[in-house]
């Protein structure tokens, strides 16, 4: 088929198909790029029109080599080198801001399973409590939905992972509502344990004023939550790809970058490609 055909084909496709059908595209070339790391001389067979991803991924024999900092450079991106300790101590200077009253706060650590934001989330609770503040850790991971829900589309349906797991109904009711101005601050830490698949029964954790909340997990931006400083965890697809147990969730990630732009929608952003040696932008202003 004609490259001319095939692109008035795909355009005629209804937006929302032909945006399924891009990050499906996306997703195979990641995994692609895993298996040519692995087994030498594999033809990835991406587009040779792609810039991208040949710009991403060099044929470096039997290891295969990302460079990561090619699209960085290419977008004007700077990163500089930090340790975790660093940015979480940065991060806390900043949320500890004597303007904020009696208000509390919301930080959302945004970043893939792969993505060590369990680690950078506990390192900033760490560094906020040594500073006198009132910290309460919660990870979407406690606020998923009920499997019969969550599989109502089969088990590895990427499209459900991507916008159907998480209760985002539940964050709203249960975590930022209880902290609105005149809210309570009384927070439910979890609501539904998804291995026993029933109900946590946790009870209710109160927030005093002033205190901070810090949220972790996937997709968090995207959903309007009345966050005051938001960290994105970056990862390239290559790094994504290889680092990702569940492979058939790499879909739902290449959508999340077309439709949400986690990277240009952060406050601020961590480059986790190894994740002992993570680079950072910065606070910036």
């Amino acid at each position: 088929m004609r490259y001319d055909t095939a692109l008035a084909r795909r355009l005629a496709l209804p937006e929302e198909t032909r945006a399924r059908l891009e990050a499906h595209v996306v997703a195979r070339r990641q995994i692609m790029a895993v298996r040519e790391a692995r087994e030498p001389g594999l033809d990835p067979r991406t587009d040779p029109n792609d810039r991208v991803a040949l710009a991403s991924w060099s044929r470096g024999g039997a290891t295969g080599r990302c460079l990561c900092g090619q699209d960085d450079r290419m977008s004007g991106t700077r990163y500089e080198a930090i340790t975790w300790e660093r940015v979480a101590e940065a991060l806390a200077g900043r949320v500890d801001d004597p303007a904020a009253g009696g208000s509390w706060l919301k930080v959302g650590i945004d970043g893939a399973p792969a993505a060590p934001g369990d680690r950078l989330a506990g390192l900033l609770a760490e560094a906020l409590r040594g500073r006198g503040r009132a910290v309460h850790l919660v990870g979407t991971g406690g606020f998923l939905r009920p499997a019969s829900l969550r599989y109502e589309y089969g088990k590895q349906d990427p499209d459900a992972y991507y916008s159907g797991w998480t209760d985002t109904g539940a964050l709203w009711r249960e975590v930022f509502g209880p902290l609105e101005p005149e809210g309570s601050g009384r927070v439910l830490p979890d609501l539904w344990d998804p291995v026993k698949d029933r109900a946590t029964r946790s009870p209710y954790v109160t927030l005093p004023p002033g205190g901070v909340l810090v949220l972790h997990g996937p997709f968090l931006l995207g959903h309007w939550f009345p966050f005051d400083l938001t960290v994105h965890l970056r990862l390239s697809p290559a790094a994504l790809a290889r680092r990702t147990e569940e492979a058939w969730t790499l879909p739902a990630f290449a959508r999340y970058e077309a439709e949400v732009d986690p990277a240009g929608t952060a406050d601020v952003v961590v480059r986790a490609d190894d994740p002992r040696h993570p680079a950072w932008t910065g606070l910036g202003g």
